[in-house]
């Protein structure tokens, strides 16, 4: 477990930033690939004919309807993957010599899955709920698919806080990679 020290701390805020926005890229290339592409439940603009902006509606049964929910998702993909990018940027910008261990590190994977649960509350209380543009999967159970999607983005986000909270520190810049003063395993 970690002890909290002033140093572990300090790893574990460099670690958060990079870890989220990683997890956050990821969470959304999953939902993206496989709830838009792979299971086709929604694209991005699949609900605006019941939408709470005023969106004009684009139905996926159509060509014009479908060309402009796929570039709306691709415009969503091309979101993920800044946000992968950057995160990458971020955490390698951290790393010096330590890159094998903070990749194996519960703090770095606790941070991911946070990211990802964050993804998935903001996408799911904003696109699903306030701004009605689409749902999870559209019908007469909407609402339990959309509420199922914010319990999932909870579990993920408490999990992956609770991962990272129990990773051993880790010093980023040792080529051991263990924090200065600490026991040798």
């Amino acid at each position: 477990m970690a002890t909290g020290s002033a140093e572990t701390d300090g790893v574990r805020r460099r670690i958060a930033v990079p870890g989220t926005i990683l997890g956050i890229g990821l969470g959304g290339f999953v939902d993206g690939i496989l709830l838009h592409q792979i299971l086709q439940w929604h694209h991005m603009l699949s609900s605006t004919d019941s939408d709470n902006i005023g969106v004009k509606y684009y139905p996926t049964d159509t060509v014009p309807g479908l060309r402009m929910n796929t570039l709306w998702d691709g415009f969503f993909h091309a979101f993920t993957w800044l946000a992968v990018l950057i995160g990458l940027g971020l955490l390698y910008s951290r790393v010096v010599h330590s890159r094998g261990r903070v990749w194996r590190s519960r703090m770095l994977w606790g941070w991911i899955l946070v990211g990802w649960g964050v993804f998935n509350l903001v996408e799911g209380v904003v696109d699903h709920h306030l701004l009605g543009i689409h749902h999870v999967r559209t019908g007469p159970y909407q609402i339990w698919w959309d509420l199922g999607f914010l319990l999932l983005g909870a579990v993920l986000t408490a999990g992956g806080w609770l991962l990272q909270r129990g990773g051993a520190p880790i010093d980023l810049c040792r080529a051991d990679g263990r924090v200065s003063g600490a026991p040798t395993p």
